[in-house]
This record gives structure tokens, C-alpha cells and sequence, in this order.
């Protein structure tokens, strides 16, 4: 799974709230066939989901949109 961003700052954000929360998660390049504003993703296991989104509700964090990776493409949740 992925999380994209529009801006850098969110993304470092995310992060960080995400590490605090003890959740595994990899900083990485948005993928070409995702339109972001931001050139960082973060990606994160499917069984993390629920715990992902409380996380940016509760915290107010802005993003572009969930992705799950089907292939080589990606869609929207």
C-alpha cells in the first residue's frame, strides 16, 4: 500500500507520526502513473490499513489519496 502527498512537508509529517506509532513504513519515490504534487510516497502493509488512516483522520495529516499496488499499476482506495 501507498500513501501519496501534495506537499513535502505532509509527507515528513506522515512519517514521523506514523514511526511514532511503531508502524513499519518505507520513504519512497511516487510512482510516474500516480499525479502528485509530491515526489515522496510512503509505503506500508495492507494490515497496517486501519491503523494508517485513524492516524491521518486523528491527526488532521493532508494527502493525496490511499493506493494499493495491483501489478504495476496502482489504485485508488
Amino acid at each position: 500500500m501507498l500513501i501519496a502527498f501534495d506537499s513535502t512537508q505532509q509527507a515528513l509529517r506522515a512519517e514521523m507520526l506514523l514511526e511514532y506509532a511503531g508502524l513499519e513504513i518505507d520513504m519512497c519515490p511516487t510512482p510516474k502513473t500516480i499525479t502528485a504534487g509530491c515526489a515522496l510516497s510512503i509505503e506500508f502493509s495492507g494490515t497496517d490499513l486501519d491503523a494508517v488512516q485513524q492516524i491521518i483522520v486523528s491527526e488532521h495529516v493532508e494527502i493525496r489519496g490511499i493506493y494499493r499496488k495491483q501489478g504495476e499499476s496502482y489504485s485508488r482506495i
